[in-house]
Formats: structure tokens, sequence, C-alpha cells
């Protein structure tokens, strides 16, 4: 009786219709899912279907990634749109999860609403430690898991960890190739096998979306616009609205705007764009206007939910400034434009805790990219072995109960490297708990040794 109750179920499966669900928060992770379609990343499936989220404190007050400028050039690879946000109402994507034991219930809530029927399911989601993402795994725990990365942070390893009952389902880590040479780190815990989206098919991805915003141009006498700038070629500066993650103030951010205005004149640049994050205060903006005009440069003000990389097409800039965007690589490895990095050396000091999932992006713009406030700008350094090293060894620093097995490559890196110019990448504190080159020497005495192995072992069950 048990056998072929197994048989037909198995039966059952192999002549299910397949679903293929893309799970995206923004409009970059879909042209990320877009471009690896185009390029045969994913087996053909009966149905495509593509679950917006949106993550927004108030999703309410802002747009959706489908309801963005361009997204109508992607909804052609799905044969549906689906809301996350809809199907969740009234909890918030990002702070809602299901009870295990109410697992089953929404599974088959989902399926209803989502009328996929017994289709066997297939995921591909972004940021699979944390919600919304984890969510959906968990609410389809028979589908198979690819997990697209999420920009610059795909080089760091995972910031938490996650149950075995998800991450052991995760076939593949898609990712761009926005340093070269460099592997991610990310779910290698679990074997996940990274596998490169073409930068071909990005970029020809990129191309339709800019292809479908409608031409606004700028209004020069107000010194704001939403189109493209003509003349000569802009510098476009990045705000990344760092406030709102705690690591700086608001004052502290709006004086890293205005350096990069104060840089992008100094290497001679008179038209600026600024391209604020969505959910910036506006009064920052005015500082900038006030800044710009007495430096005599004329600064545009980007007030659209667009794309850097819709921007670098259209506005075909000159010079790309920014703190430790994503975007810089994107600029710089896609279009070739030169790139400057400000404000990334404080921020390495005040970034807090140590394993905060920024400290990865922010070592490698730190790294490669030339500093701004020196006068520079250009393309990144290449990443070799040495890059390499150390972000294995800020990986380990950062979860050395994830990821134990480069402990060595860590000591390796710091017996060989640590000087007054990757001090920067580590604290004392944090290499002495973790007993590597660089941390304070235990003292020889046996009962001090008892006391400071005690105080290893509750600083590591602290930081798991």
């Amino acid at each position: 009786m048990r056998t072929t109750a197994t048989t037909t179920t198995t039966a059952t499966a192999a002549t299910a219709a397949t679903t293929q669900i893309f799970f995206a928060s923004s409009l970059y992770g879909a042209a990320t899912l877009a471009a690896a379609i185009d390029s045969g990343s994913f087996a053909p499936a009966d149905r495509r279907l593509l679950l917006v989220a949106n993550n927004a404190t108030t999703p309410e007050t802002s747009p959706a990634l489908n309801e963005m400028p361009g997204f109508e050039q992607l909804r052609d690879r799905f044969d549906g749109v689906l809301s996350w946000n809809e199907a969740i109402s009234p909890f918030h994507p990002g702070g809602w999860a299901p009870r295990p034991d109410d697992i089953p219930l929404w599974e088959r809530y989902l399926r209803m609403l989502w009328d996929l029927g017994d289709d066997r399911i297939e995921l591909a989601v972004e940021s699979i430690q944390v919600n919304p993402a984890l969510a959906i795994a968990q609410l389809f725990p028979e589908a198979a898991l690819d997990v697209y990365a999420d920009g610059l942070m795909s080089y760091g390893p995972t910031r938490s960890k996650i149950d075995p009952l998800v991450g052991e389902r995760v076939r593949r880590l898609f990712h761009l190739d926005l340093v070269a040479g460099l592997k991610p780190l990310l779910l290698a815990e679990f074997g996940a096998e990274p596998e490169i989206v073409p930068t071909e098919a990005f970029v020809k991805v990129i191309a339709e979306l800019s292809d479908g915003v409608a031409d606004v141009a700028f209004d020069e006498s107000s010194g704001e616009g939403s189109g493209e700038v003509s003349g000569e070629r802009p510098a476009l500066l990045l705000g990344q609205y760092l406030a709102a993650l705690g690591i700086i103030t608001p004052a502290e951010e709006e004086a890293l705007h205005v350096s990069m205005v104060r840089g992008a004149v100094a290497l001679g640049h008179r038209r600026i764009v600024f391209k604020p994050h969505p959910t910036a205060p506006s009064s920052w903006t005015r500082t900038l206007e006030r800044e710009a005009e007495a430096l005599d440069a004329e600064l545009t003000v980007l007030d659209r939910p667009l794309l850097a990389e819709v921007l670098y097409r259209r506005l075909r800039p000159a010079l790309v400034a920014g703190c430790f965007s994503t975007a810089l690589f994107t600029a710089s490895t896609f279009y070739g434009i030169p790139v400057a990095r400000i404000g990334t050396e404080p921020l390495l000091d005040r970034l807090t805790p140590y394993q905060n999932s920024n400290r990865v992006p922010l070592t490698i713009v730190d790294a490669l990219v030339p500093d701004l406030a020196e006068g520079a700008a250009g393309a990144p350094a290449e990443a070799d072995e040495t890059m390499a090293g150390l972000l294995n060894a800020v990986g380990f620093a950062m979860q050395p109960q994830l990821r134990p097995d480069l402990r060595a490559a860590a000591e390796g890196y710091l017996g060989r490297n640590l000087n007054t110019r990757t001090w920067r990448y580590f604290k004392r504190r944090r290499l002495t708990v973790l007993g590597l080159p660089g941390g304070i020497p235990v003292p020889r005495n046996a009962t001090v040794r008892r006391v400071v192995r005690r105080a290893r072992r509750l600083k590591r069950v602290a930081l798991g």
C-alpha cells in the first residue's frame, strides 16, 4: 500500500505543470531577472509569474516596481504579475513571517489565490536571509530555490543563519559580474553554485528600460528635471540616504552630498546632476543648490524614480560619484564611465555591528574605487588575489559561525597584509575575540587565559 501511494505521488509530480515564480522588490532586481531569463538561465516552464513586493516604509505612498517608468518593457517576460503586498494585507512585507504551524494553510491559500493548483513550483528570490523572500521560500517548502544577488552584497557572507530546510534547497546564486575575479561568498555554506548573469544581456535589458522612459526636458530655470541633459556631459552624483540605515546622521549625510558637489567641481565639472534617494528629505536638495550656486556650477536634481543605469544611457555622464553604491561598479564595468568614491573611510569606522552586511560593499568600493576627496576619478582597480584574500578575511570576521572554513584564509591574509592602509577594514577587539593576527595577545598566565577564553565563548554566542 505504501509503495502504491509513493508511485502515485511520483507519477502525479511528473505530470504536474511547472510554474516559475520570480520575486522582486526593485526594478534593478526585475531587470537582473529579465537578463537571466533572456540568457537561458532558467529552463522552460508552463508559466512564469513575477511576484512584486513594495518594501517601502509606507507602501501606499511609494510606487511598486511594476508602476515605475520602463517596467512595461519587462512585462512580456512573464505570464502574469502578482502582488505580495495584496496577498498578505494588512501585514507589511518586511515585518511579516508565517508561524510554522500555519505554513500549510498559507500555501493552500496562495495556490488558490494565484491559481497555482497542484503545479510544481520553482522560486527565484532575492535576499533569501530576510523577509519577504524568506517567508515566500518557507511557504512553498517543496519548491526548488534559486537566488539572485543584491549587488555588491553578494560578495559578502550570508548575513544571518538560515534554516537548513530553506538553505539546502538553494541550487544557484545568480549575480552580475560587477567585480571581475571575485567570487561571491553568499550562501556558499550551502553549496550554492554562483552563476554569472551575462553582462550583455543585462545591458540589453537596461537599453529596453531606457527606451521605455518618456523624454522630458529639464527645466533650466528651476534646476529640476527628469529627462536628458543636453550639451556638456554632466557629473552624476548618487545619494543613498545612509541616515535612514542609522549609519550616519542626517546632517552628516547632507555634508557628504555637499562634499560630492565640491569634489566634482574641483575636477572641472560645471554641470552636475544629483540623483537623491527617493525617501531623502527635500531640504538636502536646497542645500546642494546653494552650494552649487556658490561654486558657479549648474545643479539639476533628478526627482523621478529611474534606475541609475538608465541614466547612464540617457545622460552619458562624464563622471559618476557616490559613497559605496553598487551603481558605481555598473557605471564603470558595464558603461566605461569614470567613477569616484567619497566618505568611505570614516564609514568603515562607524559601521556597527561589525557583521553589518553593508561592510562588504563599503570595503570593496573603498579598496578599489578612486577617492574623489583626493581629486581622483577613473576605473576601479582590478581585483587580484590580495583583494580576494581581504574579502575572505572580512567575511570570516563578520560571520565566523557561518563560515569557519575561512579561518585559515583570514589568518593568512592578516599575517601578511595587515598594515596602516588595511587596518581600516578590521577592529582590534574583533580580531582579539576571534584569536586572529592583529588581536591583542593572550597572556600566558593560565587563569587569565581561562578568563579570556570564556569571554571569547560568550562573545561568539552573542554574535551567533
